[in-house]
């Protein structure tokens, strides 16, 4: 039986939720040039592949997490999947935005959370870990405990690797950028010579400039 990473990443590959493009990469808003495109946000338009998320999320939460008094999902990517997970635990729910609402309650975070509730948080990918700290903190700000966060999709750079550990944050994901690289390369999404592009951008995706 496949592994989930590997299930996963053949799903999100064949919607095209991830894209690699080694010859011609893209340019993130960042400003960092990549051969990886990222958009879990495409997995809610196809049930079946909704429904093994939510599944696997949950199953996730469950496992490593099962104390847990409230789901979290992260703005904007993550809203739909944390709701599901939430729903499917029946817990109660909020989500986390990037910045304060600009009116109104100007609210950062949308939905009630209790002062001392054990909260898990929801991602659907994890590049640099800063945005997914920043709901962390957030959480942690309206006198909660973040009890661990679970995401559908990570790169494995070594400085996610490190600001979880300096944030105390245990991360667990569904799949990864070396699931999706055995996948790509078995289904010739890639060819052999694509790897070492592809793990050399990952080593340093900040500086990383692609041949031409």
């Amino acid at each position: 039986m496949k592994k989930v990473a590997r299930l996963l990443a053949e799903r999100l590959l064949k919607i095209s939720a991830l894209k690699l493009q080694p010859a011609n990469p893209f340019v993130w808003a960042s400003g960092w040039n990549s051969p990886i495109y990222t958009d879990n946000r495409k997995t809610l338009s196809y049930p079946e592949i909704r429904t093994f998320i939510k599944t696997e999320l949950t199953r996730l939460v469950l496992e490593n997490f099962g104390h847990a008094d409230a789901i979290a999902g992260v703005a904007t990517g993550a809203i739909a999947q944390g709701a599901l997970v939430a729903d499917a635990l029946s817990l109660p729910y909020v989500y986390v935005r990037s910045t304060p609402k600009d009116h109104g309650l100007e609210n950062l975070i949308e939905g009630n959370l209790t002062p001392g509730q054990k909260v898990v948080v929801v991602e659907d990918l994890v590049s640099t870990g800063k945005s997914s700290l920043k709901a962390v903190e957030a959480i942690r700000a309206a006198g909660c405990e973040v009890v661990g966060m679970v995401a559908l999709f990570t790169y494995g750079f070594p400085i996610a690797e490190e600001n979880f550990k300096e944030a105390g944050v245990e991360l667990i994901t569904l799949s990864d950028y070396n699931s999706m690289l055995e996948v790509a390369l078995e289904t010739n999404y890639i060819c052999p010579e694509d790897i070492d592009t592809l793990q050399e951008w990952r080593r340093d995706p900040a500086n990383w400039v692609p041949v031409r």
